[in-house]
C-alpha cells in the first residue's frame, strides 16, 4: 500500500504554445489536508482539472492509491475517488437535496430508480458529516454554506478518496467557514484526503497539515503550515517580497459625487443614508444577508427603489443602469459569473462591453482597435491570458475580476461601485487592485467598496459604514475604527 494517497510526478499540460503546468509534482497523505496556493494563473485550476479528468496531461504520471491513474473524464475520476468541488457551486437549484447528491450517479432496480436506497444513502452521507437537511427541499432554498455540505454529501455518496476544495469559503460567513472546517477535520479523522485551495493564508494556517506553492505552472516550494511565515510563502507565490500591501496616499477630498437620503428598495435594503465624496474611498461591512449588496444593486439601477432619493452630480432621481453609465457609474457585481461577465464572450467584447463606441474609427466599429485597447489594459492589470480574443470564461477567477474592473476603468467612470472587488483574487493581485483604488482616489474618482473583509477595508477606506438588518449605520473614519468595534456594530 503506497503512503500516498494520491501522487503527481512531472505532469506538463500545454494549451497550444501556452505552457499551463511545466513539471509539477505533487501528493497527499491518507487523513491529511494540503493546501495548494498560487497567484491566479499560477496553474492550480489546471492542475486539479487533470485531476478531475477534465482534461488530460500532455507528460507525466499520476497515481491513485499507489496505482497508475489517468481519468479519460470527470465521470470516470469520481468513480475512481476524486471529487471536486468549485468556487462557483454547481447544484441544479430546481432539484432537491437528494436528487442533487445522486445526480449522474442514481441507483436503480431494472429500469426503476430505487428511491429508497437513495434516501438512505443521502441520509447516511449528511448523518457521516453531522448535519441535518431536509432531502425534498429545492437546494436553492439552501444557504451556500448548506449547498456546499450537499456537494460534499454527494462526494461521500460515490465513495469520495480525495476531496478538492476550491476556494470555498469566498462566500460565507466567518461562523460557517469554523462550520466547514469542523466538517473537514472530521473528514480527516476518517482517513480521508483533501485539497485545499485558498488565498486566504491565515484560513491555510488553520486548517492545513502542510501546503504546496505553484508559480508559472512549477511547484516553487512547500513545507508544514506553522513552521514558514506569511512572508516567506507570499514571496515563494509571487517570487518577491511583499510589502505595504494596502498603499494610501495623501487624498483630497473634495465635493460630494454621490448622495442617498433615507434609500429603501424592494429587497433587504430598509433604509440607507450616505454621502461619498470625489477623491474618497468608503467601505460597507455587512454579513451575509445583512442587505450591503442590495444597496449597491440599488444605487445602480438593478433594484427597484421604494423610497428615498439618490443624487449624483447634478443628476437627481432614479435610473437604469444603462442611465447609471452615462452618469458616470460603474459597477463590479459579486457574481461575476452570473452578472459580472459575458462568460461565452471574448475578453476584449467584456472589456468594452458598456463602451463600444471607444472603439470606433470614422464612426465604423474597429475589431482591431478593440484589441488594441485590450492588450493595452492586459498590460496595465497584468492579466495572464492568451490574446485578447481568448474566451473569458477559459480564465483563472482572479483574472476575470481584473477584466470586470478594467471596463469600468476603461469606460472612466466617476464613481466606481466594487462589490467584492479582490474575491478569489491572490495577494499580487490585490496589491495592484488596491493600488489602482488609491491612484483612482488620488485623481479625484469616488470609490465605494463592499467587503466582508474587515483588514481590506481597514487598509483601503477612508470610511467605512456598516449594513445591519437593511439599515446602514453612519459612515466612520477608519481612525476611529477597529475590526471588533465593526464586526460588534454587524452583529449587535
Amino acid at each position: 500500500m503506497s503512503e500516498h494517497r494520491l501522487r503527481v510526478e512531472n505532469i506538463k499540460v500545454k494549451f497550444g504554445g501556452t505552457v499551463a503546468l511545466d513539471g509539477v509534482d505533487f501528493w497527499v497523505k491518507p487523513g491529511e489536508i494540503v493546501a495548494l496556493i498560487g497567484e491566479n494563473g499560477a496553474g492550480k485550476s489546471t492542475l486539479m482539472k487533470a485531476l478531475s479528468g477534465a482534461i488530460l496531461p500532455n507528460e507525466g504520471n499520476m497515481y491513485l492509491d499507489g496505482k497508475a491513474f489517468a481519468p479519460k473524464n470527470p465521470e470516470e475520476a469520481r468513480h475512481s475517488g476524486i471529487a471536486m468541488i468549485y468556487q462557483e457551486l454547481s447544484l441544479p437549484p430546481a432539484l432537491t437535496v437528494q436528487d442533487n447528491i445522486f445526480l449522474g450517479m442514481e441507483i436503480s432496480k431494472g429500469w426503476l430508480l430505487d428511491r429508497g436506497s437513495m434516501r438512505a444513502a443521502a441520509q447516511n452521507a449528511l448523518k457521516e458529516l453531522g448535519r441535518e437537511l431536509d432531502l425534498d427541499l429545492p437546494v436553492r432554498n439552501l444557504s451556500i454554506s448548506d449547498r456546499q455540505v450537499v456537494e460534499i454529501a454527494r462526494a461521500r455518496a460515490v465513495g469520495c478518496k480525495v476531496l478538492i476544495l476550491d476556494e470555498p469559503t469566498s462566500s460565507i460567513t466567518q461562523q460557517d467557514v469554523q462550520r466547514l472546517f469542523t466538517l473537514m477535520r472530521s473528514l480527516k479523522e476518517q482517513g480521508h484526503s483533501i485539497i485545499y485551495i485558498s488565498h486566504f493564508l491565515e484560513e491555510i494556517e488553520e486548517i492545513a497539515d502542510r501546503f504546496v506553492v505553484l508559480r508559472d505552472g512549477k511547484t516553487v516550494g512547500s513545507g508544514k503550515t506553522g513552521e514558514v511565515s506569511r512572508e516567506e510563502i507570499v514571496a515563494l507565490m509571487v517570487g518577491r517580497t511583499l510589502s505595504d500591501l494596502y498603499p494610501r496616499s495623501t487624498r483630497d477630498f473634495k465635493e460630494p459625487l454621490l448622495e442617498v437620503s433615507s434609500l429603501a428598495g424592494e429587497n433587504k435594503l430598509q433604509s440607507a443614508t450616505l454621502q461619498v465624496r470625489r477623491g474618497e474611498v468608503l467601505g460597507i461591512f455587512g454579513l451575509v444577508g445583512s442587505g450591503r449588496t442590495d444597496l449597491i444593486r440599488t444605487l445602480f439601477g438593478l433594484d427597484r427603489v421604494k423610497s428615498g432619493e439618490i443624487t449624483v452630480g447634478s443628476y437627481s432621481g432614479l435610473a437604469t443602469p444603462a442611465q447609471r453609465w452615462s452618469q458616470g457609474i460603474g459597477m463590479v457585481s459579486e457574481d461575476r459569473k452570473a452578472e459580472g461577465l459575458a462568460t461565452a464572450r471574448t475578453v476584449a467584447e467584456n472589456l468594452v462591453l458598456s463602451y463600444p463606441q471607444s472603439c470606433e474609427r470614422l464612426g465604423v466599429f474597429s475589431p482591431t482597435k478593440m484589441s488594441a485597447t485590450t492588450a493595452d489594459w492586459i498590460s496595465k492589470l497584468s492579466i495572464k491570458c492568451r490574446t485578447p480574443e481568448q474566451k473569458i470564461g477559459d480564465l483563472s477567477g482572479g483574472n476575470q475580476q481584473k477584466i470586470a474592473l478594467a471596463r469600468l476603468l476603461h469606460h472612466d467612470v466617476d464613481l466606481l461601485l466594487l462589490d467584492e472587488p479582490t474575491r478569489g483574487i491572490d495577494v499580487g493581485s490585490k496589491k495592484q487592485i488596491y493600488e489602482r483604488i488609491d491612484s483612482l482616489a488620488c485623481s479625484g474618482k469616488a470609490v465605494v467598496i463592499v467587503s466582508s473583509y474587515l483588514p481590506e477595508l481597514l487598509g483601503t477606506c477612508d470610511r467605512i459604514a456598516v449594513m445591519n438588518r437593511g439599515r446602514l449605520s453612519q459612515a466612520k473614519n477608519i481612525k476611529d475604527l477597529t475590526e471588533h468595534s465593526i464586526m460588534m456594530e454587524a452583529i449587535s
